[in-house]
C-alpha cells in the first residue's frame, strides 16, 4: 500500500493559541492534513461564554477560513445552564474540564463536579459533549503524582457517565491500560481521544528531554501498548485528539530552579504523516481512516461532506525529514520529531 485515500481528517482536540503566536499555528492545521479542527478555549483569559468563543472563531476564521472549527466552552464557575442552551443555538459543540493546576492555563480549573450538575444536565438535554482532561492534581497526601494521576481520576468519570448516562464525555488524551479499560467498559455515550506522541512515547522519552514533556504525560511501555492495541483493533470510540500544543521554544528548551519547561508537543503540521507512519509501524495502518476521520465524526454527529469523500492523498516517502521548526514574523515552533524522518507525505489535503 503506497497510496491511501481519506476522507476529510478531523483533529478532535487541538491547541489553536492566540494573536500572533495563532497566525503561524492556525494555519498548520490544513499543513497537517486536516480540514476540521476542535478547538480548545484555555486561553488567557479561557473562553468561558458564547462571545468570547464566537469572536474566537471569527479570529481562527480570518487567518485560515477554509478549516471547520468546532469550538469549545471552559468550564469554570460562570457557566450556567442558560449560557449552555445560548451556546448551543450559537453552533458551539462542547465544554473543556480542566482539573485545577493541571497543565497549561488551568489555574481556573475545577475542583469538584457536583457543583456542575445543573450545567452536566442542560448539557445533556442539548447534545453538547463533555471533554474531560483525565487526571486530579498532585498531592502527596494521598500519594498522588504525574504517573498515577490518569487511573485516580477515572472513578469520576463512572460517577459521571452513571449521573448521565445520555451525555456524551470524551476523555481526553489517554495515557494508560487503565484508561483504555474503562472507557470500553463504559456504554456508548464515552468516547476517548488518543494522540499521534504517545503513541509512540514512554516516560523513558521525557525524562530528561523537555521536547516530549506534555501534560498528561507519557507513561509505561504497556501503557503505550494498551493505546497501540486499541487503535489497531478499531475500536470505534477512540479518535485522534493531536492535543498539539505549542510553546515558544525558549519556553520548551529552558527550565530554572523556580520555573518548569512548558507542557506541550507539537504535532500539527507533520499530523497526518506522523500518525500513518506510527500506525504503520504497529500493524495499524488499515485503520488509518477511522482513527483519524470516521470514527470521532460519528461520535460528535458530523458527517463527511459529500465532496469530502476520500479528498485527502497521502503517499509512501521514505527518509521525509521533518523540518526543524516553523516561523512567522517573531514566532518560531520546533515540531515533535524535528529532524527525523517520516515514511509518509501528503499529496493532497
Amino acid at each position: 500500500m503506497d497510496t491511501i485515500f481519506l476522507s476529510a481528517p478531523a483533529d478532535f482536540h487541538v491547541h489553536l493559541r492566540q494573536g500572533d503566536l495563532a497566525a503561524l499555528v492556525t494555519q498548520h492545521v490544513r499543513k497537517g492534513g486536516f480540514s476540521l479542527a476542535y478547538v480548545m478555549p484555555n486561553l488567557r483569559p479561557p473562553i468561558t461564554n458564547t462571545e468570547q468563543a464566537l469572536l474566537y472563531k471569527a479570529q481562527l476564521q480570518a487567518i485560515d477560513p477554509v478549516v471547520e472549527y468546532l469550538m469549545t466552552l471552559y468550564l469554570s464557575e460562570d457557566l450556567t445552564p442558560e449560557e449552555i442552551r445560548k451556546a448551543k443555538r450559537a453552533g458551539i459543540v462542547g465544554v473543556k474540564s480542566y482539573p485545577r493546576g493541571v497543565t497549561t492555563n488551568s489555574d481556573g480549573g475545577i475542583e469538584s463536579y457536583e457543583t456542575y450538575y445543573p450545567v452536566f444536565e442542560a448539557m445533556e438535554q442539548e447534545g453538547m459533549v463533555l471533554n474531560l482532561h483525565g487526571e486530579i492534581p498532585s498531592d502527596p497526601a494521598t500519594n498522588t503524582c504525574v504517573l498515577n494521576a490518569e487511573p485516580a481520576f477515572l472513578p469520576h468519570l463512572r460517577k459521571l457517565h452513571a449521573r448521565f448516562p445520555r451525555l456524551r464525555i470524551v476523555l481526553e488524551h489517554a495515557t494508560t491500560r487503565a484508561a483504555v479499560e474503562c472507557v470500553k467498559s463504559l456504554g456508548a455515550t464515552v468516547a476517548c481521544t488518543i494522540t499521534a506522541h504517545h503513541l509512540a512515547l514512554t516516560v523513558d522519552d521525557w525524562a530528561g528531554q523537555a521536547w516530549n514533556y506534555c501534560k498528561p504525560v507519557a507513561k509505561f511501555p504497556d501503557d503505550r501498548q494498551a493505546l497501540q492495541d486499541v487503535v489497531r483493533e478499531g475500536h470505534p470510540r477512540f479518535f485522534l485528539g493531536s492535543d498539539s500544543a505549542p510553546h515558544p521554544p525558549h519556553t520548551k528548551s529552558v527550565a530554572t530552579p523556580s520555573q518548569p519547561c512548558a507542557a506541550g508537543v507539537y504535532t500539527s503540521p507533520i499530523l497526518l504523516p506522523l500518525v500513518a507512519h506510527l500506525l504503520e509501524s504497529f500493524g495499524a495502518l488499515d485503520r488509518l481512516e477511522g482513527f483519524v476521520s470516521t470514527h470521532g465524526r460519528a461520535f460528535y454527529h458530523i458527517p463527511v461532506a459529500e465532496n469530502e469523500h476520500k479528498n485527502v492523498v497521502i503517499r509512501r516517502a521514505p527518509g521525509k525529514i521533518i523540518e526543524d521548526s516553523w516561523s512567522l514574523g517573531e514566532q518560531s515552533l520546533v515540531p515533535f520529531w524535528a529532524g527525523k524522518k517520516l515514511d509518509w507525505e501528503i499529496v493532497r489535503s
